[in-house]
């Protein structure tokens, strides 16, 4: 049985269930709310959670481990010698993942019977042109271990789906059961039932920091095995970017951590200022009218995709830079550069910094503008001494938000400033940044054991460590600047 039809008997068992729980509640209590110690939807709710939370759960965890059980239980049909320097056992896998949907897919057309799927081999010709028949295509390279290995996964995938279709249907069934016989109008229904969602706020609460345990685990691991094979010197403080798959390689991070703050800070000079004036001026300055039309316009360009953003960069403001400015002076030559990302990026973060400064600027109590206001000081002066260092904190939060998304950011880089990793203060030059060469690292038909490849996860980690950086230095800033204020 399905996913999706087991969540539905599980919805299914906690609907009844509640209706149940609670006519047995007002039964024993001779229909009187008052002789109940809780009101009846809490006896209710507490047969429904009772039956679907269990399940869910149970559900969840199989849904994660019996995936990978049965890879490993597979994994042991491919001989050793199938693997070779160009094929990993993970690729191997997804030939047998592959080949066991095409077996589905017959099966489920009615090309062939499951006795058949099951016993069919790679010389069988009459199967292969059934198969063909209904789009599916076995091939003729499909080695025999394959096929046997694919057969093994589809067996074994269905084993696990009944198994987990019991197991779910027993223990909403058995939460019911206990429950339910446990409703009287004695048992302290809402204790259980706030007590159960209190559960439920903290696992979604935990969510983000396991998520984010998760991710530093997944670099860490990754970034360890990368400097197994390349040594951490020439990684941090190598000034060459040469990945090279079939020879050596130089995978110095200089040129890309160059490339990556200049981008960012010629985008933060665009972005910053442009929109901490605009917050300033909507805040403070505009009319009620020309507010309700300016700040959502503004925020438009936040909607705007980044792709969008990438050719407007490639195809306008790149041409206009080096025809105008880069060439005429002798800087360049080429369209992608520094300053095209930069200016692009510039204006797509001008909302984040705009749209957030001006609902801090706003939260400033009206009583502290009054105040400054009453004893003399000037719209301007007000704005500068008490309204601006009173909102300090959230600017500061806005402005690290805008430097996460362009330190983050990719296509922009791409299409704008190009992809050579490169050492130049020379801001009409083409560099690239350090989430560009991540992409192009991980893409295509690579290999998962060599250092070009795991670099990748070194250079998203060595990111993470100085978004983290960032972050303390900020709220040092803004602990210092909060306690000057009180």
């Amino acid at each position: 049985m399905s996913v999706f039809f087991l969540l539905i008997i599980v919805l299914g068992f906690g609907a009844l269930g509640f209706v149940l729980g609670r006519s047995r509640a007002l039964a024993s209590a001779d229909g009187n709310i008052r002789n109940l110690h809780s009101l009846p939807n809490y006896y209710g709710f507490n047969v429904a959670l009772s039956t679907i939370i269990p399940a869910l759960g149970l559900l969840a965890i199989l849904s994660l481990v019996l995936p990978i059980l049965i890879d490993n239980r597979v994994s042991t049909f491919i001989p050793a010698d199938s693997i070779s320097e160009d094929t990993t056992r993970s690729l191997v896998m997804s030939d047998v993942r592959r080949v066991a949907d095409g077996l589905d897919t017959a099966v489920a057309a009615g090309a062939m019977t499951e006795d058949e799927a099951q016993t069919v081999s790679t010389e069988t010709t009459d199967v292969r042109e059934r198969l063909g028949a209904v789009g599916v295509a076995l091939g003729s390279n499909v080695e025999p271990f394959v096929l046997r290995a694919a057969q093994s996964y589809r067996a074994q995938a269905a084993a696990a789906q009944l198994w987990t279709t019991f197991l779910i249907i027993g223990v909403a069934i058995g939460g019911f059961a206990i429950s339910f016989l446990r409703t009287n109008r004695e048992f302290r229904a809402r204790n259980v039932v706030e007590n159960g969602v209190l559960v439920l706020l903290m696992a979604a609460a935990s969510i983000a920091i396991l998520t984010t345990l998760g991710i530093v685990f997944s670099m860490v691991f990754e970034t360890r095995n990368f400097f197994q094979d390349y040594h951490w010197t020439d990684f941090f403080f190598g000034t060459t970017w040469s990945p090279n798959f079939r020879g050596d390689s130089d995978l110095g991070i200089i040129p890309l951590l160059w490339g990556t703050l200049y981008i960012s800070f010629i985008a933060l000079l665009v972005a910053v200022p442009i929109g901490l004036f605009a917050a300033i001026y909507l805040s403070e300055y505009a009319t009620h009218k020309f507010r309700s039309f300016a700040k959502p316009a503004i925020e438009i360009l936040a909607g705007i995709p980044t792709i969008v953003y990438g050719l407007f960069a490639l195809i306008t403001v790149g041409p206009f830079l080096r025809d105008y400015f880069a060439q005429p002076s002798g800087l360049g030559e080429s369209a992608s550069s520094v300053m095209t990302a930069g200016l692009v990026m510039g204006i797509m973060l001008i909302p984040f910094v705009s749209s957030l400064s001006d609902d801090i600027i706003n939260a400033v109590p009206q009583s502290m503008r009054d105040g400054s206001l009453g004893i003399g000081a000037t719209h301007s002066e007000t704005i500068r001494q008490v309204v601006l260092p009173a909102a300090l904190p959230g600017i500061v939060g806005a402005v690290l938000l805008a430097a996460s998304r362009a330190i983050g950011e990719t296509m922009i880089v791409v299409l704008g400033a190009g992809a050579a990793a490169r050492l130049d203060l020379n801001p009409f030059e083409a560099m690239t940044t350090v989430t560009v060469k991540i992409v192009s690292q991980l893409t295509g038909d690579t290999d998962f054991a060599s250092p070009e490849t795991l670099v990748a996860f070194a250079l998203g980690l060595t990111l993470f460590v100085i978004t983290l950086g960032l972050n303390v230095f900020a709220l040092y800033i803004v602990r210092k600047y909060r306690e000057q204020y009180e």
